[in-house]
């Protein structure tokens, strides 16, 4: 189900955009390629009400889809859990262990006496 809704999902995008790109504006848009001088197969005026109502109706369309996918992966989403906490939930618990005691570093005298230290 989710599938079908994405893939018309997609469709209504592609078909949104090409709506949008052939309306007249004031430039005269896209739609000036294809109508002849303003006047296309619906007519001046017609063209851009019916393209309009077209885009309305794929906006309803976009809309729609939407929040149906929305709603959809809602309801999956609760079932499902994020990497982090499938990783934390397979960990086994890890116990604090000190930090291990590093070699001395060559040169050193091994003398941690902090009072003989300059810019006292």
């Amino acid at each position: 189900m989710i599938t079908l809704l994405t893939i018309l999902h997609v469709l209504i995008c592609i078909l949104l955009v090409i709506s949008i790109l052939l309306q007249s504006s004031k430039g005269g848009g896209l739609a000036g390629m294809f109508g002849g001088g303003g006047m296309g197969a619906f007519g001046g005026r017609g063209t851009a009400t019916f393209l309009a109502k077209i885009t309305m109706w794929l906006g309803i369309g976009f809309a729609s889809t939407a929040v149906l996918i929305g709603l959809i992966r809602k309801g999956q989403r609760s079932e499902q859990r994020s990497m982090v906490q499938q990783v934390m939930e397979n960990e086994p618990e890890r116990t604090s262990t000190p930090a291990a005691i590093l070699p001395e570093a060559p040169g050193s005298s091994g003398n941690q006496n902090t009072e003989n230290q300059p810019g006292d």
